[in-house]
């Protein structure tokens, strides 16, 4: 049985981990029969009130909001070695962009938070694969920018821009498409970067979830 990490970036699409796509991947892992292990950073961040899409004011834990997903623990990432795990997905949602990392402030010049940055790489250095999801991607970018990584966020001119001004190079994939970086053992789909729908994502999300356990397999 795969052990697969599902890295959260809090709770809501505005300031943390995008509900259906952190559901679909969850979904879709265990209906493949993997293990999950849900993490977050340890931190906290800036609320967004989501019916008027503005700041609310508040600060909030990141891990604490994205045990509203996982419905049960989820574990400090810092607190979680490559070692534990076979595989690793980030769902999207801007708190990957702005939780997870600065790319949403500071673009292809960001940085990404150092507890993220150990696990990624430790992952990508020890051959194991990792998924990322619609803006999630610009977290593998600013990480892994120096491999040259290969990745999807859809077909938006300016993030693409942004991505490979990282390190990356961009690839126009559709929805239901995913992009397969062989050499650097990463998967991406673009899910909410072009929706329209939780039917169109699905598709996508679903083969990113058999790629990368498939990738754990082959391994």
């Amino acid at each position: 049985m795969a052990t697969i990490g599902v890295l959260l970036s809090g709770c809501g699409v505005f300031d943390g981990s995008e509900i259906h796509e952190a559901t679909l991947a969850l979904y879709f892992l265990g209906k493949a029969g993997a293990k999950v292990v849900c993490l977050a950073p340890e931190a906290d961040f800036a609320a967004v009130d989501h019916a008027t899409k503005a700041p609310s004011g508040e600060r909030r834990n990141i891990r604490v909001e994205a045990a509203r997903l996982a419905r049960g623990p989820v574990a400090d990432v810092a607190a979680v070695s490559a070692a534990d795990l076979d595989g690793l997905i980030l769902p999207g949602g801007l708190g990957a962009a702005k939780n997870l990392c600065d790319f949403a402030e500071k673009g292809g010049k960001g940085t990404v938070v150092p507890s993220v940055a150990a696990l990624i790489s430790a992952m990508h250095a020890a051959g194991k694969p990792i998924g990322a999801i619609c803006i999630a991607p610009a977290v593998l970018a600013l990480a892994l920018g120096g491999h040259k990584p290969e990745l999807t966020i859809g077909n938006d001119p300016g993030t693409a821009q942004a991505l490979e001004a990282a390190g990356a190079r961009h690839v126009a994939r559709a929805v239901d498409e995913i992009q397969v970086d062989a050499a650097n053992n990463l998967v991406t789909t673009p899910a909410y970067m072009l929706g329209p729908g939780i039917a169109d994502i699905a598709k996508g999300i679903e083969k990113l979830v058999d790629a990368v356990l498939a990738r754990v397999k082959a391994s």
